[in-house]
């Protein structure tokens, strides 16, 4: 069964220890990683802070002022409180499985079928325990393998380390959104483009793309680079693919604002929040700190 990192876009789409992650602020002030906003409105201040869905030892603890932001809130807000599966696998359920039956097979043409069976056996995986899954799915299922393989494990999420602390810190945890929300937006692309999807994805994966890409976002987070940030989100949003148009649509231009409203919602109710959401939901125009700059938030960029 395809872990929760790898449906949550494993691009950009899982237990860190307690130890690796300061219940307050670190003493020896750790390397910045990924970027941390300061947001305030009428009073009240949150925070904003870029997460990635997958990691590797030494990214822990995070710096003294992620540290002490995520200390002074009085909740940790992700987008999916990911240690909570019965909800996921009911949404992987409806939205990520054929009808009792079915199998992919019969939904792929013979080509992007021999391209996807060479690219599981690479990866170590049967056609057949995969076959009740759709295109989409596989692709991403194929995408977290190869960063599983390359020593970027979802154990070591970002999303892990924070709850760790949170609970450490006895800290009420909050969701943006749901698993069942998340796995639906998927059911946006048509059977088409779910083949499209599959086929750029196994493109990508035999050249070596895939992985490049990954790596870049990866080291951008890991540094706080601020412009390979920015060029991470160009080249996941920009071009003509059906991958690029689906996150600049509907894995960002859909949800960043829904997630601003939600933002809202939990500051209104007297909550100094920590949000932590992926790297690529902060940059652009359309971000979540230029929609909150919009609706009349002061958004400092404090890394």
């Amino acid at each position: 069964m395809p872990s929760k990192l790898v449906i949550l876009f494993a691009l950009l789409l899982s237990l860190v220890s307690e130890a690796v992650f300061a219940a307050g602020v670190s003493e020896t002030s750790p390397q910045r990683r990924g970027q941390l906003y300061r947001i305030t409105h009428d009073g009240k201040t949150s925070y904003l802070f870029g997460t990635i869905h997958v990691g590797k030892d030494g990214f822990y603890p995070l710096d003294a002022e992620a540290s002490r932001a995520l200390l002074d809130s009085k909740t940790l807000v992700l987008e999916l409180d990911i240690r909570q599966d019965a909800p996921f696998q009911k949404a992987l359920a409806r939205h990520g499985r054929y009808a009792d039956g079915d199998v992919v097979q019969n939904h792929l043409s013979p080509a992007t079928l021999n391209k996807m069976t060479q690219a599981l056996a690479k990866a170590g995986l049967s056609l057949q325990s995969v076959q009740h899954y759709k295109p989409w799915l596989i692709a991403n299922l194929l995408v977290g393998t190869e960063l599983d393989l390359h020593g970027f494990q979802r154990s070591q999420a970002v999303e892990y380390a924070l709850l760790a602390a949170a609970q450490k810190q006895e800290k009420t945890v909050h969701e943006l959104e749901s698993a069942e929300y998340q796995l639906s937006l998927f059911e946006m692309l048509d059977a088409r483009q779910q083949e499209q999807y599959l086929t750029e994805t196994l493109a990508d994966l035999a050249s070596g793309s895939s992985l490049k890409k990954s790596q870049a976002l990866i080291d951008a987070w890991s540094s706080a680079d601020a412009p390979g940030i920015k060029a991470a989100w160009q080249s996941a949003t920009t071009g003509d693919s059906i991958s690029a148009g689906f996150m600049q649509r509907v894995l960002l231009g859909k949800r960043n604002p829904e997630m601003v409203a939600n933002i809202e919602r939990i500051m209104q109710q007297d909550q100094v929040a920590f949000v932590g959401v992926g790297l690529l939901h902060l940059v652009g125009d359309d971000g979540l700190p230029q929609l909150l700059k919009r609706r009349g938030y002061q958004v400092e960029q404090l890394y």
